[in-house]
């Protein structure tokens, strides 16, 4: 083999190694970028889970705040009920009281 038969393997050999890193640089960009959108999208996703789980959390707040006030409200009610019920049960026994036993 004469020494341009061996430069032109040499090139030969240089300019498919080029290529194929020229294909490797496609391959890697269209994967990065495959990649950039799934994150992307993978982000998008996160904040709409995110901005629905502050409504969520929100709207459980303003739920149990309701729900204290109504406890409250229903406790007041019978703490009420229960007070009526005591004087009506004093005022018996007084009325029973009062009342002359029979001979």
């Amino acid at each position: 083999m004469t020494t341009d038969e061996r430069f032109e393997r040499i090139e030969h050999v240089t300019a498919g190694l080029a290529e194929d890193r020229r294909k490797d640089r496609e391959e890697f960009r269209a994967l990065w970028r495959d990649t950039q959108r799934q994150l992307d999208q993978l982000a998008g996703r996160v904040d709409g889970i995110a901005t629905h789980l502050d409504t969520f959390i929100l709207e459980s707040a303003e739920r149990d705040r309701e729900t204290d006030r109504r406890f409250r409200e229903t406790d007041r009610r019978f703490r009420e009920t229960d007070a009526r019920i005591d004087r009506l049960v004093a005022a018996t026994g007084e009325l029973i009281a009062r009342i002359p036993p029979k001979e």
